[in-house]
């Protein structure tokens, strides 16, 4: 039995977007063609693949088996053109990574800027994501490299130390829990919260958060970033729950006060987990490196 790379490129696409017509538009095929090249690929295999309904495409038990081994196989491909790059010109390397809220925002701008400047030719693609799902896409070989918190389940994968991730409560000057030095979570939740993108990595953190405390936040508005969520906290609209080292950099334009949350989550430390490191493509490895080079010197 013989597979074609363009067609296990294909399947792994429509797979990760639950769409026959997206699968077809990441790999630059007609919908006719992408859907032409699935029925072969299924008479091939002996059965169906797919599940197909007016809501979009399911993977089959038997398409989760080809989507493990078809990742595996794009990941050593890749892996190929990366360890031939220091001989071959026009090659070029993509790494894909899922980052939590804090590493997004405040940890891997710089660090992505010295890796993309020393290789001109390396595309990333960076995503944020809570931390379960970071550690189950580098797990399934969604994605090679991620940045979660401690806490989650990482067996199997290679995990690398990287910073501390501390969430604080910020307020305006004159709010009642200014005045406080530590607070409890649960306490916060009598008032109004500005709040980040539904999207965002945080903002579903804490929706579990207070559903473990089975209570609800009430979001007084949600804006699309940190430096306008200090400036809605700084006018007493809300408070809001940020990475300390962006509250503290906040803090030095804006009249923000700084309050501890005493939970446990609070107070989490980064790891860099991959699915075998020497198995990455050198220009991924050499990303790994470079973040792991920062977690040593970094504070």
């Amino acid at each position: 039995m013989r597979f074609d790379l363009v067609d296990l490129n294909l399947f792994t696409h429509i797979a990760e977007a639950s769409s026959l017509t997206r699968g077809a538009e990441r790999c630059h095929l007609s919908l006719p063609a992408a859907s032409t090249r699935i029925k072969n690929l299924e008479e091939q295999v002996g059965v169906k693949l797919l599940s197909r309904s007016s809501q979009g495409v399911k993977v089959t038990p038997a398409g989760e088996t080809l989507l493990a081994h078809a990742r595996r196989v794009l990941r050593q491909i890749e892996q190929l053109s990366g360890d031939l790059q220091e001989y071959a010109s026009g090659i070029k390397g993509h790494v894909r990574v899922f980052a939590n809220t804090t590493a997004m925002s405040e940890f891997l701008p710089g660090v992505l800027r010295t890796y993309l400047v020393n290789h001109p030719d390396v595309t990333v693609d960076i995503r944020e994501r809570l931390s379960p799902d970071i550690v189950r896409a580098v797990q399934e070989g969604m994605v090679d490299i991620g940045i979660a918190a401690s806490g989650v389940n990482m067996d199997g994968l290679e995990v690398m130390p990287y910073r501390l991730d501390r969430l604080v409560l910020a307020t305006a000057l004159s709010h009642p829990l200014a005045q406080r030095k530590r607070v409890r979570f649960v306490e916060t939740l009598e008032y109004d919260f500005i709040g980040l993108p539904e999207e965002s990595a945080i903002h579903n953190f804490l929706k579990r958060a207070a559903a473990d405390l089975q209570r609800t936040l009430h979001w007084r508005i949600q804006v699309s970033n940190f430096e306008t969520a200090g400036r809605m906290i700084e006018a007493n609209v809300g408070i809001g729950v940020l990475p300390e080292s962006t509250a503290r950099r906040h803090a030095k334009t804006m009249a923000l006060n700084i309050v501890q949350i005493e939970d446990d989550w609070a107070e989490r430390k980064l790891q860099i987990c991959v699915a075998d490191r020497e198995a990455l493509p050198v220009f991924a490895r050499k990303l790994v490196d470079l973040l792991v080079e920062d977690g040593n010197t970094g504070t």
